[in-house]
């Protein structure tokens, strides 16, 4: 049975540069930021996310003409930080941080998504890092996770949330947990990407019901079970994953989206839902017609 059709009046969905194969500045591989921006309003939705930084112009004015003449606005920008490294490279972090945070605010976004750096290059495999941290580790990356919080809000306006994403530290169920434990529920949230946390081998709805006070942003993506039990057994990085296709069009994967849309709407505050179905890279032809009906599996989810 579907939702009412006004059953998640407080979620609010859009699209990401993501979902038209977009993972860097610039790569011939990519959709053009003007094709991309044309077909995302073209598929219905509202609202967008920034992308790498670079991907769409970074002057605000233009950025925010742009975006009005397709009826679309801004929720958010990235960031990727490698904080548990500690103070020493804060003031590198932060270069970085605050021009995508500027933007951000030019446009009228609130967010700033933040994601951990990989310990394994999600291009070639390569192993950057030890995958686990340190107990010192683990008190920088909560302390300057933290800083960075009060800084982007103090500064920007923007409110952090911070994405537990594959082939970095803050990643299964038992690291998520750990960093919310570590952090302070004034300063930092956490933007639940469903596809990455099935991917780490996460519930989402059970994320939602029991941390609800620190969900505060959703990305919407979905896994196939049977290519991620394939690059799991196999230990495939997440870049080559991403190319045989683990992440996958909703709703044929996991895991179901109206459960998580439904728990989220239960928390009784406004919600960004984004959807990022990973297709790096990608035909220029295929994103639109997964991102038309993908917007229509969610109106039957209840989101409107």
């Amino acid at each position: 049975m579907t939702s009412s059709p006004h059953a998640l009046s407080r979620i609010r969905v859009g699209s990401a540069p993501d979902s038209w194969g977009v993972w860097f500045p610039e790569d011939p591989a990519q959709t053009g930021w003007e094709r991309f921006l044309d077909e995302v309003a073209e598929a219905g939705y509202e609202w967008i996310e920034l992308g790498p930084y670079g991907y769409l112009p970074t002057d605000p004015v233009r950025l925010a003409e742009e975006t009005a003449a397709r009826g679309l606005r801004v929720s958010a920008g990235t960031v990727f930080t490698g904080l548990h490294h500690g103070p020493a490279v804060w003031e590198q972090t932060w270069e970085h941080v605050s021009r995508v945070a500027e933007l951000a605010r030019g446009v009228g976004a609130g967010h700033l998504v933040v994601i951990p750096s990989f310990w394994r290059d999600d291009k070639t495999g390569a192993v950057l890092e030890d995958r686990v941290l340190t107990a010192g580790q683990w008190r920088d990356l909560a302390e300057q996770t933290e800083r960075l919080g009060r800084e982007v809000e103090d500064r920007f306006g923007l409110r952090i949330v911070v994405h537990p994403h594959a082939d970095t530290h803050v990643d299964t169920p038992e690291n998520v947990a750990r960093f919310l434990d570590a952090t302070d529920a004034e300063t930092v949230s956490l933007c639940l990407d469903t596809g990455h946390y099935a991917y780490c081998g996460g519930d989402s709805v059970e994320l939602i019901e029991t941390y609800g006070e620190r969900i505060g942003y959703l990305h919407l993506k979905q896994v196939d079970p049977r290519v991620l039990a394939e690059v799991v057994a196999q230990q495939v990085p997440f870049g080559p994953a991403v190319a045989r296709g683990v992440m996958c069009e909703p709703p044929s994967g996991v895991p179901a989206l109206e459960p998580v849309l439904a728990a989220a709407q239960k928390l009784g505050v406004e919600l960004f839902a984004i959807v990022e179905q990973d297709m790096y890279p990608c035909p220029p032809e295929r994103p639109l017609p997964i991102a038309r009906r993908t917007r229509d599996y969610l109106r039957t989810c209840g989101a409107r």
